[in-house]
């Protein structure tokens, strides 16, 4: 049987509200915390010093239903609190001085909504669902390093048994408009929809995600999200997974390198 001419999709793809995923928009912007350092992608924040001057925005304001997504990447003890993400209506280039905190500092100057991440779950479902937008759970669930013990902590992950605060964990807050004009706010954890953690916000105002290094998160890393069809390496990936137990197999499959990565998400 003749491979078909294009990938099809696993899942009913987005619809019309959700966003065309800007390019630009996945990654940080340049103005920032005095304590972080971005990589040469800004894609990576770490907070080199201290546990607070670690505030982030993206590089666009989001589009209506778009995801701007983190993964915890390495954390540091001794620290209380952990990574807040929202947010916000102001420009970070018109900012006079970045802020110290997210909570109270940069909420206090206004049209700023920012959410604390904890440890509360809601239900987990296949696919998330927040009004309108409709988007496979795949790319939003945190995985761990490919190892021993992946198969475990893979589970633990999708099932949200692991604190969200914990290394590998994807964080992601998005808005969607309402009715009434205003804009909802979602936060999203491996995943799992939050609910909304803000209503109201002015939805004719460009609105900029914010990521708050801060405490015993250490670093982040942007994590790009696909809105289109899912690619045929997505495809490959998705048959693969079914078919094997441990992610480490796929090391012994004929498979190119840059695929074997892909499948075990490197």
């Amino acid at each position: 049987v003749p491979a078909p001419s294009r990938p099809m999709p696993v899942s009913p793809p987005l619809t019309p509200a959700a966003p065309a995923a800007p390019a630009m928009a996945a990654r940080f912007h340049r103005v920032h915390g005095a304590n972080v350092r971005l990589d040469g992608t800004r894609t990576r924040a770490t907070r080199v010093e201290s546990f607070a001057h670690g505030l982030c925005f993206s590089q666009e304001p989001l589009a209506p239903g778009e995801v701007f997504l983190v993964e915890i990447e390495e954390k540091e003890l001794g620290w209380c609190g952990h990574l807040r993400v929202g947010l916000t209506a102001l420009d970070p280039q018109r900012l006079e001085a970045v802020p110290e905190y997210s909570l109270p500092d940069l909420v206090n100057m206004g049209d700023t909504w920012v959410f604390a991440i904890t440890r509360n779950h809601n239900r987990v479902a296949p696919f998330l669902c927040i009004e309108r937008v409709r988007i496979p759970r795949d790319v939003l669930v945190g995985r761990s390093r490919p190892g021993r013990y992946s198969h475990i902590l893979d589970e633990l992950y999708r099932t949200n048994v692991l604190p969200p605060t914990a290394r590998r964990s994807r964080i992601g807050v998005l808005y969607t408009p309402q009715p009434d004009g205003t804009s909802d706010m979602h936060i999203i954890i491996n995943g799992e929809d939050m609910g909304p953690s803000a209503r109201r916000l002015p939805a004719a105002r460009p609105l900029y995600a914010v990521v708050d290094v801060f405490a015993s998160t250490k670093s982040v890393r942007v994590i790009p999200v696909d809105y289109g069809l899912p690619s045929l390496q997505t495809l490959c990936r998705l048959v693969i997974e079914k078919h094997i137990v441990h992610r480490l197999a796929i090391d012994s499959l004929d498979l190119p390198a840059p695929l074997k990565s892909f499948c075990k998400h490197e």
